[in-house]
């Protein structure tokens, strides 16, 4: 893959480029470690639906630019400046199934993981059929810091990675080595720090040579194995109502504040 990708969209906080038949889904808010915010969102649904339709891609790399993957929420805009409304909406999200539980074409996704995938950023990369990680890469929960359930995630990431340390990562909200989830079959590929992308294209190379159709059954098998328990997750957690809490509020709080928190089981 010597040739540079072709930019195809530049959204407001991505750009979606291809390369032969291998398209690339860069996140672009470098500033902020890519963290998540409503444009981002919106931009990512677009993205993934472009990738879904354009019939020169056969298989997408997702990444990000700067010094990290997506560090998740923009805490300030999804949570500080919430109304109790727009939090309970924005926490039910659109459905279990996600960026990519459903598509036209189901075809395969892989996530070359640098920095930080925290919170939405850990659900991309499950979500991900195939995951690359370089060496200094953080995965984690941190929905659980913020005051939240993250039932959701800990059902995407638990249906590959079965473990008490799946149990550890939602109870405790902190990040875990890419090292460790590699050596428990979260990660397809651990890679030396700088050098995520380029296996990712590897990986992308061998997806290539086998038949198309093939693959995309494979991923439409694969990826039904969180749906359901993500929305049984949802059934469960969303009657806790963890949004309308003081220590929810006070999580997002000190966060913005920098200072630490004072939790009080209410």
């Amino acid at each position: 893959m010597a040739e540079e990708p072709q930019i195809i969209t530049e959204y407001e906080t991505m750009m979606y480029k291809r390369r032969g038949k291998v398209a690339y889904i860069m996140f672009n808010r470098p500033q902020a470690l890519n963290a998540i915010n409503d444009q981002f969102e919106e931009d990512l649904h677009e993205a993934l639906l472009e990738f879904d339709t354009d019939d020169e891609a056969w298989v997408a790399i997702v990444h990000g630019a700067g010094r990290s993957f997506c560090a998740g929420a923009d805490v300030k805009q999804r949570f500080v400046a919430m109304t109790p409304q727009q939090s309970a909406r924005r926490l039910r999200g659109p459905n279990p199934e996600g960026y990519m539980g459903r598509t036209i074409n189901w075809k395969p996704i892989i996530a070359a993981v640098h920095g930080y995938a925290l919170g939405a950023g850990i659900v991309i990369a499950a979500e991900s059929d195939m995951i690359v990680a370089s060496e200094e890469a953080k995965f984690g929960i941190t929905e659980t810091r913020r005051g939240l359930a993250g039932g959701r995630i800990w059902a995407k990431v638990n249906a590959f990675m079965p473990s008490k340390i799946t149990s550890e990562m939602v109870i405790t909200g902190e990040p875990v080595e890419a090292a460790e989830l590699y050596r428990l079959g979260l990660v397809n590929r651990l890679v030396p720090t700088g050098e995520h992308l380029s296996a990712a294209e590897e990986l992308a190379d061998k997806v290539l040579k086998s038949p198309p159709l093939a693959t995309r059954a494979a991923v439409k098998l694969t990826r039904r194995q969180w749906v359901q328990p993500g929305a049984e997750a949802d059934m469960q957690m969303l009657p806790l109502a963890l949004h309308l809490t003081e220590d929810f509020k006070e999580a997002s709080q000190s966060f913005v504040e920098k200072r630490p928190p004072e939790y009080h089981a209410r």
